[in-house]
């Protein structure tokens, strides 16, 4: 993995992250998912060990928890 991978469901705490960390690390530095609308790629968080949204995970394969929007539990209803 080249890029983070900013996970997020599209709520409002997820997106005013989403906004800080393009910020922060730059737009070419960062892939945004929004599993709320792209559900197929929840499992593949979950592999990341995404437990919660919104989540940063970094090209070295740390997951970093932001904030607190919501559990997967929450995100696939």
């Amino acid at each position: 993995m080249n890029k983070s991978i900013f996970y997020h469901a599209g709520c409002p705490v997820c997106v005013s992250a989403e906004h800080d960390i393009v910020n922060l690390v730059g737009a070419d530095n960062v892939e945004v998912v929004n599993i709320g609308e792209n559900r197929v790629r929840i499992s593949e968080a979950e592999k990341a060990g995404v437990n919660s949204v919104p989540a940063l995970v970094t090209p070295n394969g740390n997951t970093l928890h932001i904030n607190f929007g919501a559990s997967m539990a929450d995100v696939k209803g």
